[in-house]
């Protein structure tokens, strides 16, 4: 396993549609691996391949239940498929630098997926868990949480990052 370098917005993979996964091999299985390390390196309770420069249709999502626990599912080629819901609640992302803002997603959603063998997900996920999916889930589609708040909010985002770009 190794960690990989977490790429930040406005790196343009972070806006690319991610590619289908055809191949379940074990480099595929080293990549999630990959992923999920990275993944709690960083604090984060999820991960697209996106964010690590790789534009395929993979994402990690932390399912721990106790604190020191590492316990996590691999998505790949998920879709959403239903969702019932709309709850807002304060997001950020390890690709979105010094941000985070509230943003409405759905309650409850229906997820379809593979995992790393091949073998086809059917399930339903709610609150916290249901927002993580939705969040990578859109990464998967070129699109970040920072998309999903207002033209000001993002234009006030934009300014700070490029005075953190500057100072860097």
């Amino acid at each position: 396993m190794a960690i990989r370098e977490i790429v930040t917005y406005p790196a343009p993979v972070l806006r690319e549609q991610a590619v289908k996964i055809e191949e379940f091999d074990d480099a595929l299985r080293e990549l999630a691996e990959d992923m999920a390390e990275t993944m709690y390196e960083s604090q984060g309770v999820g991960l697209a391949a996106n964010q690590i420069g790789i534009a395929r249709q993979i994402v990690v999502v932390d399912i721990s239940t106790e604190e020191d626990e590492r316990k996590y599912i691999v998505l790949i080629n998920p879709v959403i498929s239903e969702g019932e819901g709309k709850v807002p609640d304060q997001e950020g992302c390890l690709s979105v630098v010094e941000y985070s803002a509230k943003v409405d997603r759905f309650q409850k959603i229906r997820i379809t997926a593979q995992d790393p063998e091949g073998k086809q997900i059917d399930f339903i996920a709610e609150d916290h868990f249901a927002r993580i999916i939705q969040h990578e889930v859109d990464h998967l589609h070129g699109k970040l949480f920072i998309d999903r708040i207002s033209s000001l909010k993002r234009g006030l985002y934009k300014k700070k990052l490029k005075k953190i770009l500057k100072n860097q």
